[in-house]
């Protein structure tokens, strides 16, 4: 990510893309299972779904606890605002219609039957914790804003690589680590 001088209220996004030998379907199942994604998350510490949820769609929402070494723990309410099947995931961070955050799964199939994954993310326009330490050092606020994009683009090539490397067949990480 080049420097781009983005204030918190510019919205900014970060995306990261890999190329999976694997059906949308394969790869669906992977970006479609919230309980998985804290093993392949630096941040993300558990996620479950309320009101009786147990899937993804449009309208469900779920709880996520995240940790950060600058930011502490927090917990978060999701809102799928996106959910087709096995095409896109997305969801809004606490208030749909004005979220501190929006994540995006896409696959798209590809003509040798595999998928392109890109995972997308906004901030903003809604408040988020990243707000509290603009609020404390604004003359920092691009500087702040920076960093924490490549924080987020870096984790999310993480979760992608990880992503890819179970869909091509790589056990789950909780699988084969028995007592």
């Amino acid at each position: 990510m080049e420097w781009t001088g983005a204030r918190y209220a510019d919205t900014p996004t970060a995306e990261a893309r890999r190329e999976i030998a694997a059906s949308p379907e394969r790869v669906w199942e992977l970006v479609a299972d919230i309980g998985l994604m804290p093993t392949l998350s630096a941040e993300l510490r558990s996620v479950e779904w309320l009101d009786g949820a147990t899937s993804p769609a449009t309208g469900a929402r779920f709880l996520g606890r995240s940790e950060h070494a600058s930011f502490g723990a927090w917990e978060t309410t999701s809102y799928v605002v996106e959910c087709e099947a096995p095409r896109v995931f997305a969801w809004a961070v606490e208030d749909p219609e004005h979220p501190s955050a929006v994540w995006r799964f896409s696959l798209r199939a590809r003509d040798d039957g595999g998928t392109d994954l890109t995972q997308w993310m906004q901030l903003g326009p809604g408040r988020s914790g990243l707000s509290f330490a603009i609020d404390r050092m604004p003359e920092k606020e691009q500087k702040i804003v920076f960093v924490r994009m490549r924080e987020f683009e870096r984790n999310m090539a993480a979760t992608l690589d990880a992503i890819k490397e179970l869909a091509e067949g790589a056990p789950a990480p909780s699988e084969g680590q028995g007592a």
